[in-house]
């Protein structure tokens, strides 16, 4: 029995004389972390983690397609039809940067993103149809494919927007679609309201995830237990069963398991809610699969944690219990142990970012 722990946000962006994990009870994740093998490897985005685990590799990763094929309460995206992922942000400026933040869930109301989507479609028909399956999840229905290099919004979150505009042949519809895109969210009495209220305003959107599913994914286990889209979404292309996360029902079979709680927060620097949800995660999986394991129940447990200081990598074995001399390993030591991400605004695109229709 194997379980596959896939958890981004799982390590805190920077390392404080603090702790962004000091006070918190969390023995079970500090005997996986003892026991087993430990090592962090070199940055990766986490969509990219997610794509090679199914099998997919390469240029043109079609997430726009994935994510919405993993909306569980939408209709089913019909065969050949292309999508892009158009998500509502926020542009700010800091300094001479104009830097791109997305919405936190529960941040917008659905007749909000429903009145902002219907002003798209009414500006943008000649490209194909916008919906909102969410109010932080939209997407772009294309009447043709697009040829474009595009960067997934967690690539571009907190960063100078200038260094991530599309490229490629399509550059030029892209980078004007998104430019009059703006014009039409930030004149719209929905984003007006909202500034008067006090609160952020939908003044742009972001476009990514072009691609097209051209070879058969492989899945990574016998069952995906998640509930972020993008992960339903692989599973469901993969034609393998997809549940919601529970730890008792991953005993039994060959389990990746997606953990997505923490992801916003990290990406947000919203600490209270990273610290309850790594209690949560503790309670709910750490300290329960430490017993499996401890038990001989649970053959290996694996734990990825991607971010933007490298990639967790944590392989716990069942025989492993009897190393006792393999003390607990506290998740604050080790997380002032791994090298911060740059505090500095970049100047230029993270260097592992190949130019791909990502």
């Amino acid at each position: 029995m194997q379980i596959h722990l896939l958890i981004p946000g799982l390590l805190w962006p920077a390392a404080t004389l603090l702790g962004p994990a000091a006070g918190l009870a969390l023995g079970g994740l500090a005997t996986l972390l003892g026991r087993g093998r430990r090592h962090v490897r070199e940055f990766e985005p986490y969509d990219r983690q997610l794509a090679r685990l199914f099998g997919l590799e390469g240029e043109g990763l079609p997430l726009g397609m994935l994510r919405r094929l993993g909306e569980t309460d939408a209709a089913a995206p019909p065969p050949g039809s292309h999508w892009l992922c158009a998500d509502p942000v926020n542009l700010s400026f800091a300094r001479e940067h104009l830097l791109l933040y997305a919405f936190a869930d529960g941040e917008l109301a659905m007749d909000e993103a429903r009145e902002l989507v219907a002003a798209l479609n009414d500006v943008f028909a000649d490209l194909g149809r916008f919906e909102a399956c969410t109010p932080t999840r939209w997407y772009l229905r294309l009447d043709k494919p697009s040829r474009a290099t595009l960067y997934p919004l967690d690539d571009v979150i907190g960063r100078p927007v200038k260094h991530f505009l599309p490229e490629g042949e399509d550059a030029r519809l892209w980078q004007r679609t998104m430019n009059e895109a703006q014009i039409v969210l930030h004149n719209h009495a929905a984003s007006r309201a909202r500034e008067n209220a006090g609160l952020r305003a939908v003044n742009s959107l972001w476009l990514w995830g072009a691609g097209e599913i051209e070879t058969a994914l492989v899945a990574p286990a016998k069952a995906v237990q998640a509930t972020d889209p993008l992960s339903l979404g692989f599973a469901r292309a993969a034609g393998v069963p997809a549940s919601a996360p529970d730890p008792a029902d991953a005993l039994h079979q060959d389990t990746l398991v997606v953990l997505d709680a923490l992801r916003k927060p990290a990406q947000q620097l919203d600490l209270d809610a990273w610290r309850n949800g790594l209690q949560a995660i503790e309670h709910g999986w750490f300290a329960p699969l430490a017993a499996a394991v401890q038990n001989g129940q649970l053959k290996t447990l694996r734990i990825s944690a991607p971010s933007d200081r490298g990639t967790l990598e944590v392989e716990v074995r069942s025989t492993d219990r009897w190393k006792f001399w393999r003390k607990p390993h506290a998740f604050d030591a080790l997380l002032k142990s791994i090298a911060p991400a740059p505090a500095e605004l970049p100047t230029a695109p993270p260097p592992t970012h190949p130019d791909t229709d990502r």
